[in-house]
């Protein structure tokens, strides 16, 4: 009657282990990046569907010295006068991206852009520390 393992039974369980987590660690360790960036990508997307509706309402984007931030709050009661209650976007501040970072409104005239400067959180960059636009989610 055996009541334990031999040495070379437990070498090989060893190296069994050793195999699967060589297999499946890389394999995992690069998946919660990209779905961060994925995750950016979708909020953008809520962010592109309320600008298209206050343009709808008032027949611009936002301003840029406005901002996201018009999406929340009505920016000027006077020039906004059907601003919904409530605003366009349910925040209560401006909306950050997956790594804690406001976003970045830019405007040219009839198009608009949004920006995360990523995980590194500096403009530039390459890899998962580049910037993610908008223009490019869309790709």
């Amino acid at each position: 009657m055996r009541k334990a393992f031999t040495l070379m039974e437990l070498m090989i369980v060893i190296m069994i282990l050793g195999l699967l987590t060589a297999i499946v660690v890389p394999n995992i360790v690069g998946q919660s990046e990209k779905a961060r960036r994925d995750l950016v990508c979708i909020q953008m997307k809520t962010i592109s569907e309320s600008l298209k509706m206050f343009r709808a309402d008032f027949g611009s984007y936002p301003q840029l010295d406005e901002g996201l931030n018009a999406l929340i709050n009505n920016p000027d009661p006077s020039r906004y006068k059907n601003y919904p209650n409530g605003g366009y976007l349910s925040a209560k501040s401006a909306p950050k991206d997956s790594w804690g970072t406001e976003y970045i409104y830019t405007i040219d005239g009839e198009s608009f852009d949004i920006v995360s400067l990523g995980r590194d959180k500096k403009e530039g960059g390459d890899g998962d520390d580049g910037d993610i636009y908008f223009s490019k989610c869309q790709d």
